[in-house]
């Protein structure tokens, strides 16, 4: 791929180059967090809850060879009227560059399950390529850049895995501008995560089709045919349209499913080109809809079943607090899936938590938090998951505000730990040998360090 240099960034943007000594140094990949700089790197001086100008000298101190910035900061950098319209801007242009060199792209949707899906196809198309995927969930205006950088940055890429989320109607369409040649667009499902911004369930699957929708016929959707509003969507697209999930008109499906006594599914996958048998290691019957997402995908892209169900067999969890096996002495399982939380991923992981206690005799017990971005469903929906743990007798520790107490109102229990402290020394005296705990809680609830100091520091298994 053809390199940006300092002096065809500020050429394309329109800005002015401050404090820079030499305008043809090739530019790596683009970076937000000053913390994670690497040598090379452009730092973009974001504006959110902190102003990224205050970290421009950090982030250079750290390696990075200037900064886009809206205004001079005393470091190399290249000025323009906004950062944001600019990083859209040299995305495009960069995504130009890597649809030119052959590089394919996949990109993935919907309320639940993005980050697996994103993982486990990150781990299938090395067999046909190089491949980058986003870091972690980056699926947003500022990740995606990052991710995009990464691919044009890289000697090599065959495959540009990027995962999408959306807080309203319009944002995926923004997104996908910035990485507009689409080969592969995913949707999984249409839930109820950020209902409080969407407003219905509707609004959600209109944000959500805006993947597929400038697909071309030479182009592939793949969509979850067991889904009703992620299934209408094949008629909002010209892509050829692939099918997955667990009915017979799914393309890519699964028959004979069961669990093992830590909760992970086999099953056999039957695709267009065959049929293989599949041992997940993730944990959770959800896994499944989730892993035939991305066989749609590597079957799209030319891969053989029986070598898709070898890499799903061998695929492991990539991103800390999605359903992460923690153990702690006494035979404690910690289940560290405190990354993100709505009510779909709630009660999937409910499920899969009763899954790995109900042959064993283990007790389940839940360590549940808040549900952010709700709007005027959040007390009914948080009641729900409480009154489930309880049908599902699971012993439940609800943590946190408002939402800590209707989650022990619909469980009936009564007291909730005001913070992750107080839920610590609870469990502590809660907690038996031999217990399986499930922590679990939007990514602002803060309870992932909860998970590791209740695992006391446990291993990933």
């Amino acid at each position: 791929m053809a390199p940006l240099t300092l002096a065809h960034i500020a050429a394309l943007t329109g800005g002015t180059l401050h404090d820079v000594p030499d305008p043809t140094v090739v530019v790596g990949a683009f970076q937000f967090d000053s913390r994670h700089v690497r040598a090379g790197e452009l730092f973009l001086c974001l504006r959110g809850a902190r102003d990224g100008h205050d970290f421009a000298e950090q982030a250079v101190a750290a390696g990075a060879v200037a900064v886009l910035s809206q205004h001079p900061v005393g470091v190399p950098a290249v000025v323009v009227d906004d950062v944001m319209a600019a990083v859209a801007l040299l995305t495009g242009v960069l995504s130009t560059h890597l649809e030119q060199a052959g590089t394919r792209t996949v990109a993935i949707t919907g309320s639940a399950g993005k980050t697996s899906t994103k993982d486990l196809i990150s781990q299938l198309l090395p067999a046909l390529g190089p491949t980058i995927a986003t870091a972690e969930s980056f699926n947003n205006e500022n990740g995606l850049p990052v991710t995009v950088s990464r691919a044009a940055a890289a000697p090599a890429c065959s495959y540009l895995v990027l995962e999408m989320g959306a807080r309203g109607v319009g944002h995926i369409r923004e997104l996908t501008e910035m990485a507009p040649w689409l080969d592969v667009a995913v949707v999984l499902n249409v839930g109820t995560a950020h209902l409080g911004e969407f407003g219905s369930r509707e609004k959600i699957a209109q944000a959500k089709a805006e993947l597929v929708e400038t697909l071309t016929p030479d182009r592939h959707a793949v969509l979850n045919v067991d889904d009703p509003l992620v299934a209408a969507m094949a008629h909002q697209t010209r892509g050829q349209v692939v099918w997955f999930g667990r009915t017979a008109a799914a393309h890519v499906r699964a028959d004979d499913i069961t669990l093992d006594e830590r909760g992970r599914a086999s099953f056999v996958m039957h695709t267009t080109d065959g049929r293989a048998p599949v041992r997940l290691q993730l944990v959770g019957a959800h896994q499944v809809d989730n892993a035939l997402a991305a066989a749609a995908v590597a079957s799209a892209l030319g891969m053989s079943a029986q070598e898709s169900a070898q890499r799903l067999s061998a695929a492991l969890p990539l991103t800390a607090g999605r359903v992460q096996l923690l153990e702690r002495e006494g035979g404690v399982t910690v289940v560290n899936d405190a990354y993100n939380a709505n009510p779909d991923s709630m009660r999937a992981a409910l499920d899969a938590l009763v899954a790995m206690t109900r042959e064993s005799g283990r007790r389940p017990v839940a360590v549940l938090g808040a549900m952010f971005e709700l709007g005027d469903s959040a007390p009914a929906a948080h009641r729900e998951i409480g009154a489930l743990a309880r049908d599902l007798g699971v012993l439940l520790v609800p943590v946190g505000g408002a939402e800590a107490g209707w989650l022990a109102d619909g469980a009936g229990v009564g007291v909730a730990a005001a913070n992750t402290r107080q839920a610590l020394a609870v469990l502590e005296e809660l907690v038996e040998p031999g217990d399986v705990v499930l922590v679990k809680g939007s990514r602002d609830a803060g309870l992932q360090s909860l998970a590791f100091a209740l695992a006391d520091a446990g291993t990933d298994r």
